[in-house]
């Protein structure tokens, strides 16, 4: 594999050439490299699919068709031959810190830090800042961390997929998956209209007391102050074209607030865009405990009907868990008794994407027996399977991406839950 540096000079980029590069920057390896790939390239195989790590060079962040983006030794990367190669570069010194990237329908990268969005419309050629703008036109900047080592994720997520066509454009359309690891931020939800130059607040989450900065005063408080609907983080947001609706659905438990009273943080909504316009329309409408279906994740619409990931949890209610992955028309979503139950894990899982007709979701891993478990169906839910990838140690499968041009699901294994690990593909064999 090769990448064409800023100077234009062939050097090649790889696995050894990263880690000398690393530690002649001052010793620390970049988060997503540090264990070792001596087969990297080694394809596996199961019954149903065969797997890979990704190649040696920098970390492959999201992929669409033939495109990759990537990051690693200070710079951004763009590949134009899903990884094999890295035609495009820019240096980028907070690349250790990037969270989140997307590529656009027409090619353009928007890619985050954990405080900062950033846009390029020239194949890295340039890269400019953008700022988020809230409800009322303003700008929306970031909170000025009481601990500047901790600023928050605004822009991480957990699933992998948002962009839809809607009414014969591309819409962009994220929640971020945040107060984990990195300090307190809000919780929200972002949108664009025209391909990343713009990028805007679709929805505000309240001010959750138990997700601050530690030391903060009634000022530092962080949330919409006017909104009672509280969460710790989104978990999916999924257009459906059949309703040109957009669902969301939050984590992650309940809370006790400062006046003693129940707060729940798991809610699924519902939201309208109105382009005219440029407004939404949101409605709650499930609000739970963190032990029901409703605690979920993985959000697709297939034919008219609703598929979600549960990753019930807590004794707050009956056991077993109400887990599992379900499937039921939109319009009954608060009517269990007209959910579907496809499958029970029997661990907890939030995460899954639906293309082509194979179900793809995985193990949350502290939670489960499994190393690296991967869920799998290849009929949309007729047939099961799980498979256990112990080789790569305990990982969780988040962040699914559809499919490159040849085939390939991008999925990120997270150490734990949530700290990046290593990058994993997979492809489906023919059903």
């Amino acid at each position: 594999m090769r990448q064409q540096p800023t100077n234009h000079s062939p050097v090649p980029l790889n696995r050894r050439r990263l880690l000398v590069a690393s530690a002649a920057a001052g010793g620390m390896l970049l988060p997503g490299i540090d264990r070792s790939w001596a087969a990297t390239n080694e394809v596996k195989s199961t019954d149903h699919f065969w797997y890979r790590m990704a190649p040696d060079g920098p970390y492959i962040d999201s992929q669409r068709d033939n495109k990759a983006f990537a990051f690693g030794m200070g710079k951004v990367f763009l590949s134009e031959d899903n990884g094999q190669s890295w035609t495009h570069d820019a240096i980028f010194r907070d690349a250790d810190n990037i969270t989140w990237s997307c590529i656009l329908k027409d090619g353009n990268i928007l890619f985050a830090t954990r405080t900062r969005l950033f846009l390029s419309t020239d194949n890295l050629s340039t890269l400019k800042q953008i700022v988020v703008k809230d409800t009322d036109g303003s700008d929306y900047v970031p909170h000025r961390p009481i601990d500047s080592e901790n600023p928050g994720w605004y822009f991480h997520s957990l699933d992998g997929v948002h962009t839809w066509d809607v009414d014969g454009s591309e819409m962009l359309v994220w929640g971020n998956y945040c107060n984990v690891l990195g300090g307190a931020v809000p919780v929200n939800i972002y949108y664009s209209t025209d391909q990343g130059q713009t990028v805007k607040i679709a929805y505000s989450f309240g001010q959750n007391a138990n997700f601050q900065q530690p030391g903060g005063k009634p000022s530092d408080l962080l949330g919409n102050p006017d909104n009672p609907v509280i969460c710790r983080h989104v978990h999916s947001v999924a257009f459906n074209a059949a309703e040109n609706a957009f669902y969301a659905c939050t984590g992650d438990h309940d809370r006790t607030a400062p006046d003693g009273s129940n707060q729940q943080e798991c809610h699924w909504l519902r939201g309208t865009y109105d382009g005219a316009n440029d407004a939404w329309d949101w409605k709650v409408l499930v609000s739970v405990n963190s032990n029901s279906r409703f605690k979920s994740g993985g959000i697709n619409f297939v034919d008219g009907q609703l598929y979600w990931a549960a990753d019930a949890n807590g004794k707050n209610g009956t056991m077993p868990h109400d887990r599992g992955i379900f499937r039921c028309a939109p319009a009954d979503l608060a009517d269990t008794t007209k959910h579907e139950q496809l499958f029970n894990p029997q661990y907890e899982s939030a995460n899954m994407i639906i293309q082509d007709d194979v179900i793809l979701s995985a193990h949350y891993a502290p939670a489960s027996p499994y190393a690296t478990g991967i869920i799998y169906s290849p009929d949309r839910g007729k047939t099961w399977a799980q498979y256990d990838l112990k080789e790569f140690g305990n990982r969780s499968g988040i962040r699914f991406h559809k499919k490159n041009s040849d085939e390939w699901f991008r999925v990120d294994l997270r150490k734990g839950w949530i700290e990046r690990g290593e990058v994993l593909f997979i492809k489906p064999k023919a059903n």
